[in-house]
């Protein structure tokens, strides 16, 4: 049976997916992944959701506040034996709908041009490319989307 637990950036599941996530960008970013990297610190992190399957965690992602109206997807990952079985699309609307409860009304994120599943996924989700903001700004390798809730 799969369910999705809401937590925080403390929750020893969520940290050890974030290990396996890092380690898959470390490899799809390469040398660029330092540049990234900067960016994905868990301090200021304070919603997050697991994905379990039978009381192992498959999947995880995250939110933290872009602007007063905005929140910004973050640490989006599931473990490679359980991709392509809707998982990622079952934490980006549970992160969606939180976010909604908590009177945001729209969703930004960054992913690599070299990500191509993850931007696909964001696309047929209702994301819309918009042009890099903030640090990724004139990062060529960077693709930024967004999405009214």
């Amino acid at each position: 049976m799969t369910s999705i637990q809401r937590t925080t950036a403390e929750n020893k599941d969520f940290r050890k997916l974030v290990v396996l996530l890092d380690e898959f960008l470390a490899k799809l970013d390469g040398e660029d992944h330092a540049f990234y990297a900067q960016f994905d610190k868990l301090d200021k992190i304070n919603n997050v959701v697991v994905c379990y399957h039978d009381d192992i965690a498959i999947g995880c992602g995250a939110f933290k506040e872009f602007d007063t109206d905005t929140v910004e997807i973050k640490r989006m990952f599931v473990h490679p034996d359980f991709r392509g079985k809707g998982t990622a699309s079952a934490v980006l609307k549970e992160l969606e709908l939180w976010a909604g409860e908590n009177n945001y009304s729209s969703c930004v994120l960054e992913t690599g041009i070299n990500n191509p599943k993850a931007i696909a996924l964001y696309r047929r989700s209702g994301y819309e490319i918009i042009p890099n903001y903030g640090q990724y700004e004139n990062v060529e390798t960077s693709a930024c989307l967004k999405k009214q809730l």
